[in-house]
């Protein structure tokens, strides 16, 4: 086995890495980086039902879906991402106790009171802090995790939305659960960078392993993967499942109803009715709004055109997502 450190924090690099690796290297791989503020769903996921889009849209967080499966998780500077990416037996590839269980271990041996949980993440107490997911491809398998070491968790909360009621689709949901930072239970003041060095030499010593680069050809690669799938917007929103939305808001004794349908994140039926808002207005936005991406900003810019008052436009903003 060979592991690969990138210290690019680039996380359509890193999450495009993870894909190359698995599809054009033969070699035994443990990866490990970390990634700038983003958030990345799961391959089957609904974008707009899992992402704050307003947050993202707001503080420029990048929204990237992955090749497995799973929940959506947030990444930032304070968060750690390994993955082991190994060839095996066709039928015998997914088995998440063989990649977890060597991090718990290492957690243990640095005084973490670490366990496997049922649905294949690792908490401390009853806060998570490891969420994984597989893929496997012809005779190899991706398994990747998260691990929180010190991620701005109040980020990690906005950025995820929390009203799946309204939506009608057949995407995977997230489950959500209470975090906590690894730091915060360290027994010694270690900072991330030293923490990344002790779990690589424990995999190093674990696996008998050396130390490996990209090389430029393969960053190329990498690049080219980024620019033709993971840097897109079908593939970040559009590869969501069909879905509908439906919301209703009562407000001062007025009310508002919502009912939007997207396939492909294209918005197919968009229609907004009630008498809180003026007709005229109404009118305006159901026209626009029909045939476009269903995607915050440009909704965002077709408010804009359309010079509906601030406040509205906030209102609207928030129950159209």
């Amino acid at each position: 086995m060979i592991i690969i450190y990138s210290k690019n924090t680039d996380p359509y690099f890193n999450i495009a890495t993870e894909e190359y690796l698995l599809k054009n290297s033969l070699k035994d791989i443990f990866l490990i980086y970390q990634n700038k503020p983003s958030i990345i769903v799961g391959k089957h996921q609904n974008v707009a039902k899992e992402v704050n889009l307003q947050y993202a849209f707001e503080n420029k967080v990048p929204v990237i879906r992955r090749l497995t499966g799973g929940g959506t998780v947030y990444h930032d500077l304070g968060n750690i991402n390994f993955a082991f990416i190994l060839n095996g037996e066709k039928g015998k590839l997914i088995d998440f106790k063989k990649y977890t269980q060597p991090i718990v271990d290492f957690l243990i041996n640095k005084g973490i009171n670490a366990l496997l949980g049922e649905r294949n993440n690792i908490f401390i107490e009853d806060y998570k802090i490891s969420g994984n997911a597989e893929h496997v491809f012809k005779n190899r398998v991706l398994h990747h995790g998260t691990l929180l070491f010190n991620t701005n968790i109040k980020n990690l909360n906005n950025s995820l939305n929390k009203q799946y009621s309204n939506y009608l689709d057949k995407s995977v949901n997230s489950v959500r659960s209470s975090v906590t930072n690894i730091k915060n239970y360290l027994p010694d003041n270690i900072e991330i960078d030293e923490f990344i060095s002790m779990l690589i030499l424990s995999i190093k010593n674990k696996h008998n392993c050396e130390t490996n680069n990209l090389s430029q050809t393969e960053i190329e690669t990498i690049q080219n993967l980024i620019n033709t799938k993971y840097s897109t917007w079908e593939w970040n929103y559009g590869y969501s499942p069909e879905y509908s939305l439906e919301k209703n808001l009562n407000k001062n004794n007025k009310n508002l109803k919502i009912s939007i349908q997207v396939k492909k994140g294209i918005i197919k039926y968009f229609n907004v009715s009630g008498n809180l808002v003026e007709q005229d207005i109404l009118n305006k936005i159901n026209h626009l709004c029909t045939g476009i991406k269903h995607d915050y900003s440009e909704i965002f810019y077709i408010f804009n055109i359309i010079n509906i008052e601030s406040k509205l436009k906030k209102l609207l903003l928030n129950h159209i997502f």
